[in-house]
């Protein structure tokens, strides 16, 4: 009986031993680190792999290495002009240095959860309401700087701060919605005034090169017009120089005979006519001398020629 008793208690210490030894083995991924305190020292930070714990003597505090962030709940600040804000906001941090987190801050989520929302109300304080609504980046670049100089002892970097949404009262609100109606109508009525002023513009130029056009029209007209009247004056002077100069040419061929002839056919015409008043042309005396030295060379002709036997 004592002997089954002492083989129990072997394999219940054997069992002991090794769950203790393999247990004492971890394996770390690569994100994650080993702070090892040595009886309370530290004793330095392991991993990522295959790390061993001795039991008893040393103890381990695993810490995350990724990024991470805290979702810091509805907070209420008061601006610079004493206008209540409530304010929620996002804080991405890294541990970069595993050994500060866990040796100089108890708990490092919850101090960077406190801090964060003690530096949101000195920094909203410092900012008017209208710059809280209107410069959001800036004031999470601030948040981020503020809360970086903080964090630093405890080896946390703050890499990105996000402020999801402010929320002034509801007064505020109604004042700014008013406000934002009255902007948009002003918006719209200066639109709607410029564009009625490029279209006047715009008809008053078209008017302009309308009457450009129409002037460079006329002028173009009247300048062919006139060319065309010239073309046709000079074509018929020069048809007039023409005639004149063919019957001046045939007037060279015409004797005083046919002369007297023409001009006692057409005295027969103005005889023969029914009107009472007789034209008479402004050389009538000269073809009379005419005519009666003709008559007297062919009476001297006549004679001349009765004379000869």
């Amino acid at each position: 009986m004592n002997i089954g008793l002492d083989a129990v208690l072997i394999i219940v210490v054997v069992l002991f031993v090794f769950y203790v030894i393999f247990s004492s083995f971890r394996v770390l991924p690569e994100y994650e680190r080993l702070v090892v305190l040595w009886l309370g020292k530290y004793a330095g930070t392991r991993g990522p792999g295959l790390t061993f714990i001795v039991p008893l003597l040393e103890t381990a505090r695993k810490v995350d290495m990724r990024e991470r962030f805290l979702e810091i709940p509805r907070q209420t600040a008061i601006s610079k002009d004493n206008t209540s804000i409530d304010i929620d906001f996002l804080v991405y941090y890294r541990v970069i240095n595993p050994k500060l987190s866990v040796l100089e801050i108890e708990n490092v989520i919850q101090a960077s959860l406190n801090i964060a929302a003690t530096t949101l109300r000195a920094v909203i304080g410092d900012i008017e309401l209208d710059d809280v609504l209107a410069k959001r980046e800036q004031i999470n670049d601030v948040l981020r700087v503020k809360l970086d100089e903080v964090t630093e002892r405890w080896g946390v970097k703050i890499t990105r701060v996000e402020i999801r949404e402010v929320e002034p009262p509801a007064s505020v609100r109604e004042a700014m919605n008013r406000q934002m109606a009255s902007e948009r109508e002003r918006r719209s009525m200066v639109i709607r005034a410029e564009g009625e002023r490029e279209s006047a513009i715009m008809v008053a130029e078209g008017e302009k090169q309308s009457n450009i056009l129409r002037a460079e029209g006329e002028k173009q007209s009247s300048v062919l017009r006139a060319e065309g009247e010239r073309q046709a004056q000079l074509l018929m002077a020069q048809g007039r120089a023409a005639a004149l100069e063919a019957l001046a040419q045939e007037a060279k061929d015409i004797d005083d005979k046919t002369m007297m002839l023409q001009y006692l056919d057409a005295l027969r015409s103005v005889g023969t006519s029914p009107s009472t008043k007789f034209v008479l042309p402004l050389e009538l005396t000269g073809f009379l001398n005419r005519f009666s030295s003709v008559i007297q060379a062919n009476g001297a002709e006549s004679t001349s020629d009765l004379r000869q036997p």
